[in-house]
């Protein structure tokens, strides 16, 4: 089965790509949809009939044997895995479905052009690749698909190949990838450098003793661990778009909009998360890598959620708010709570997905205008984009009923409201308190921009063209199907999967995929069973005073505060994220309702910005020109990239050209050609006198100087 979620999408790939003459255009859609649906039903059997505590590795054949360097191309079968899995080929599979209405008479292509073999052999190749990353058991075959969803993504972001932007955004997110993949090919390349191998098991078997290594690095001697994180994490940076390397991800949106969805909202950008957190027995090693992971995610969530604040593309508003959602993610991966970022990844790709799409549907109405100052007043003539959109705001600003876990033992709310709180409690519970004020800053920005996007779209009067408006209309089944099944997953995909994920099932659901199985073993000596009489967990203790009815706040209270003490001697080091999921539950009460408020306030301002007075915004914008210019201007982090690398490579690149090839090398080869040559020949040429005696006077002349020179020689 397994094999078959693997290579559908390939062999799909291939029959679109080269053979759609022989299967007709239509049939490669078809074929290339068939395959990944095909993946992703199977995806969501073994998914539902996993079994958490196993984790095994399934060899396909022997792919590199050099010298000490052995890797199989193998399929790693764990929790991890089954959950991208399922994420992959459901996202995948939706796509491929909504891009037979969206590709559709496409006005980028001129009539009778044939592009939509290609545009569909190119999603089911990504989705390959992706597959290929997600299930690797060593670090050279997910290099293989990292570097693969990397071609494909170019492909896919320029396949307007006559509009220069896109082919240069394509270029722009190939180049800055490429930055990210030599800090992952260091890291790599160090991680055999210390073990001699590539495969997971060896370097996780290992990393204990790793842990006590040094390596020389840039002339130092560091923490062997700590520099292999870093480096796995400037990888992850590039292909997750986290700030400094997040400039490409805005500008892939000059791709058609189901790529949009496809890999910069639920897929690509989540390999970077997915990459800690299967490196999570390293990371769990190491001190100063996860604190930086996790200073960085938050900045990142906060950053980008400033800059979604004022923009006017639909797409871009929605793709600064994937670069803002990956930020939380990699807060919950930095602080150990690595079960938080996979439910995050996992509901962020349906109401993200669902957004994505859903403006796709905006822009088909609008006959592809993309800018929301056009729009307004279409929640009426594309009722099924409005309720689907509504249903992703709803689950992206987190809207639920607060504290309902604990009344009940359920979380209720939408998608976001569950996994996203989830994060910042746990963020505060791993004291990481300068990530967790940024996260609920970024909650309040989020809500303002998506109500923003909300009201700006479908509410107030028609703006722009008055002809595009009244002919605006709801897109064919194939593209509001998708959206429809998304949206179920944006409702209930938080609440079914919440204690699976981060509630009392989370150790039985990941088992050895993260290392539960290691950390335990550790400390069985020292503590006993870490989950036996010696220590109180914290679903001990939520048993606990349920069954003691009289006092029963008290006594959870206490058996909490004492999981929370003794966590540490439970769990130690080898594993720390589990502080985190245990005692996230018992944050103050406060910290639980902070994302929510943040939520209502952006709710509240966006109304009062551009339903009850759309006229405050110009204001505020006028009264601080510098603030928007430069939120405007995405901190101009463009600019200043501009001016660091593209204008000092291209002023290198002039200097060596004009200097080094024009005067040096150019110069040189002239200067010898038509100076010093011909200087020589016309000496040369002064001595071919015609005379006989000349030559037999050259012929003596340089006899005696042979003579002497060997008497001299002989002499000494």
């Amino acid at each position: 089965m397994y094999h078959i979620i693997l290579f559908a999408p390939l062999i799909a790939a291939i029959l679109g790509g080269f053979f759609w003459r022989f299967i007709s255009e239509k049939g490669a859609q078809i074929v290339t949809t068939g395959a990944v649906m095909l993946a992703a039903v199977l995806s969501w059997v073994l998914f539902l009939g996993m079994d958490g505590s196993v984790s095994d590795v399934i060899p396909l054949f022997r792919w590199i044997d050099s010298g000490a360097m052995e890797a199989y191309w193998s399929i790693r079968v764990d929790t991890l895995t089954h959950v991208m899995l399922v994420v992959i080929t459901t996202v995948s599979a939706l796509v491929h479905l909504y891009s037979f209405g969206y590709m559709d008479h496409d006005p980028e292509w001129r009539e009778g052009e044939t592009y939509k073999p290609r545009f569909f052999a190119y999603l089911s190749f990504f989705t390959f690749a992706m597959l290929m990353l997600v299930t690797a058991d060593n670090l050279v075959q997910m290099f293989f698909g990292w570097e693969g969803v990397g071609v494909a993504s170019y492909l896919l972001i320029g396949f307007y190949w006559r509009k220069p932007s896109a082919g240069a955004a394509a270029m722009k997110a190939f180049i800055v990838n490429r930055v990210g993949d030599f800090g992952f090919a260091l890291g790599i390349f160090a991680l055999f450098l210390l073990t001699d191998s590539v495969e997971f098991g060896v370097i996780f078997d290992m990393a204990p003793q790793l842990a006590e290594t040094t390596i020389g690095f840039l002339g130092m001697e560091l923490a062997a661990l700590e520099v292999v994180g870093f480096l796995l994490f400037i990888g992850a940076m590039g292909k997750s778009a986290q700030l400094i390397l997040h400039t490409w991800l805005p500008d892939a949106m000059e791709g058609p909009t189901p790529v949009s969805a496809l890999i910069h909202a639920a897929t690509m950008v989540t390999a970077g998360v997915f990459l800690v957190c299967r490196m999570a027995p390293i990371y769990d090693l190491t001190q100063y890598a996860p604190a930086f992971i996790t200073g960085l995610g938050a900045v990142t969530a906060f950053f980008a959620a400033t800059v979604g604040l004022v923009q006017n593309d639909i797409k871009r508003v929605i793709a600064y708010s994937t670069c803002s959602q990956l930020g939380y993610m990699f807060v919950a991966a930095g602080v150990g709570f690595y079960e938080a970022a996979m439910f995050h990844l996992f509901t962020h790709a349906a109401f993200k997905a669902m957004l994505f799409l859903g403006a796709g549907s905006v822009i088909h109405a609008m006959h592809h205008e993309q800018d929301m100052r056009h729009y307004g007043g279409l929640r009426k003539k594309i009722p099924m984009t409005f309720w689907a959109m509504m249903i992703g705001t709803l689950a992206i600003t987190g809207v639920g009923i607060p504290f309902s876990y604990d009344i009940i033992g359920l979380p209720i709310g939408f998608a976001g409201f569950v996994s996203k709180d989830a994060i910042i409690e746990g963020a505060f519970a791993g004291h990481a308190y300068f990530a967790f004020t940024a996260l609920v800053i970024a909650a309040l920005f989020t809500s303002f921009y998506s109500w923003r996007l909300i009201f700006l779209t479908f509410y107030g009067t028609p703006r722009g063209d008055a002809h595009t408006h009244d002919h605006a209309h709801e897109s064919p089944a194939v593209m509001t199907i998708p959206l429809g099944v998304l949206a179920v997953g944006a409702v209930l995909a938080g609440m079914v999967y919440y204690n699976s994920f981060v509630g009392k099932y989370a150790e039985d659901f990941f088992g050895p995929s993260l290392n539960y199985a290691a950390a335990d073993a550790a400390h069985a000596d020292d503590e006993g069973d870490a989950y036996g009489e010696d220590v109180v967990s914290v679903d001990e203790a939520e048993v606990a005073a349920d069954e003691a009815g009289h006092g029963a706040d008290e006594a959870a209270e206490g058996d909490a505060a004492y999981a929370d003490d003794h966590s540490e001697d439970a769990y130690g080091d080898d594993h720390h994220g589990d502080d985190v999921l245990h005692s996230y539950h018992y944050v103050p009460w406060w910290v639980k309702l902070s994302p929510f408020l943040a939520m209502l306030i952006g709710l509240a301002l966006a109304y009062q910005f551009y339903i009850r007075d759309p006229a405050t915004p110009g204001r505020v914008a006028a009264r601080m020109p510098g603030l928007y210019r430069f939120l405007l201007n995405k901190w101009y982090f463009d600019e200043a990239y501009d001016v660091l690398f593209v204008r000092s490579s291209k002023s290198l690149g002039r200097f060596l050209w004009k200097k080094g090839d024009g005067k040096v090398i150019d110069g040189g080869i002239n200067g010898l050609a038509m100076g010093i040559v011909p200087f020589l020949t016309r000496i040369a040429g002064k001595a071919q006198s015609g005379y006989v005696f000349h030559y037999a006077f050259a012929m003596i002349a340089g006899l005696v100087a042979i003579i002497t020179w060997f008497a001299i020689r002989g002499a000494s």
